[in-house]
């Protein structure tokens, strides 16, 4: 049985008159608490609702447990502000919950959640996509609202009840599939149950891990930003960018100081200076050759030299950089184009050295050369090239 010895104080007990409300009463009238019970009559389930309010109205005289009673206009509410009639219903019972705390003098306001809410809450986070707070689900206490019930089970609540002869009222809106969460608990749930029985048990307890966790995570986090700042004071960076370079995980995310530049690169924070970089100068040749394969094998090779049928080339040649979407043919690959970006991003290079990749293009603006990395393949030396282009990469004032 769920344990209510740690409740001190006045506590107002949210009744609706299902079984979760009804046996989370009948719990702290037996511990000997200061309770009195809050019941909203949302006058969305018609006679229903009436039938709620006349049993809580009964079960808390038998009781002698002060009731307080507030009827909404849910419906009004909700058009008013565009939202959902679960979102206005829930917006109105913990506005008046709040108020009633405030107006009795009381410690809490106990609801009734319970295990298998817990699990429910958690996989709707998921499904909807969430954090680490989403994944903690509800906790215990949230300031003045407690779940003491968020431990039993479903099946313990109703067994409790049977075991004190306590009946209780059903609300047949939760047999409706509408509702998301009435969907997981009648369709996912039970399959859920069929792999494991104690499924629901085992989410829930997921969620109390993760919410023991939260606080050194959080703990990890302020240090973490303490000692991200050291690292950053010099840089020239807002205390929002450096926040958000604490948290981005975006590969190829960039932000700017004054005097500095700072890109997320495969996990890590790079930070480069703002300076200016080395020119480019190509030193340009044309060979005239009877043996074009012979001739090339005995040429020096590496990086910063490049060879190419002079004759497929239309001058005159050009510098730049990469744009965006541009394409090329690696040597090697006959009538397969790669995109430039993607080129140098299997080289590894961070988002600044992309920027800063040179490429030669000739007149009508085809690449030739990723400069230092490699040539276009349709420009390539052939046994039947006669007239042979020699470029020769080098820092400096760009020439051509």
């Amino acid at each position: 049985m769920v344990n209510v010895q740690w409740i001190k104080g006045k506590v107002l007990v949210a009744l609706s008159g299902g079984a979760d409300s009804v046996a989370l009463l009948r719990l702290l009238c037996a511990q000997g608490s200061d309770i009195e019970a809050l019941h909203c009559n949302f006058h969305l389930r018609e006679e229903e609702s009436n039938r709620d309010e006349a049993f809580v109205t009964q079960l808390c005289k038998k009781l002698d447990v002060p009731l307080h009673i507030q009827h909404f206009k849910t419906l009004e509410y909700a058009r008013e502000r565009g939202i959902s009639i679960e979102m206005a219903a829930r917006e109105l019972r913990y506005q008046w919950f709040e108020e009633m705390r405030q107006q009795l003098d009381a410690d809490y306001i106990a609801v009734a959640h319970h295990q298998d809410d817990q699990a429910e809450t958690l996989l709707l986070n998921l499904i909807r996509g969430t954090g680490l707070r989403g994944l903690a689900a509800m906790s215990p206490c949230n300031g003045h609202i407690i779940r003491p019930l968020l431990d039993m089970s479903k099946k313990e609540i109703l067994q409790y009840l049977a075991d004190i002869h306590q009946d209780y009222v059903t609300d047949s809106t939760n047999l409706e599939r509408d509702a998301l969460r009435n969907r997981l608990r009648l369709d996912i749930i039970p399959l859920l149950r069929d792999i494991n029985p104690q499924a629901t048990q085992h989410i829930a307890e997921a969620a109390k891990h993760v919410r023991e966790a939260l606080p050194y995570y959080f703990k990890g986090i302020e240090e973490a930003e303490v000692i991200h700042h050291e690292q950053l004071r010099d840089f020239g960076f807002t205390s929002t960018q450096e926040a958000d370079m604490l948290s981005c995980r975006r590969n190829g995310a960039c932000f700017e100081s004054p005097t500095h530049r700072a890109t997320i690169h495969r996990g890590k924070l790079l930070i480069e200076e703002k300076k200016e970089y080395p020119k480019l100068a190509l030193i340009t040749r044309i060979v005239k050759v009877e043996d074009p394969m012979l001739w090339l094998a005995n040429q020096p090779k590496g990086p910063h030299i490049a060879y190419f049928d002079s004759d497929a080339v239309s001058q005159p040649l050009t510098l730049r950089h990469p744009q965006r979407g541009e394409r090329f043919q690696p040597f090697g690959m006959n009538g397969k184009s790669r995109l430039i970006s993607d080129y140098l991003t299997d080289l590894h290079l961070n988002i600044f050295e992309k920027q800063r990749q040179w490429l030669l293009c000739d007149s009508s603006d085809q690449i030739l050369w990723v400069i230092n990395r490699r040539t276009d393949h349709r420009f390539r030396i052939t046994p039947t090239t006669s007239n042979i282009l020699v470029v020769e990469a080098k820092e400096g004032e760009n020439e051509l």
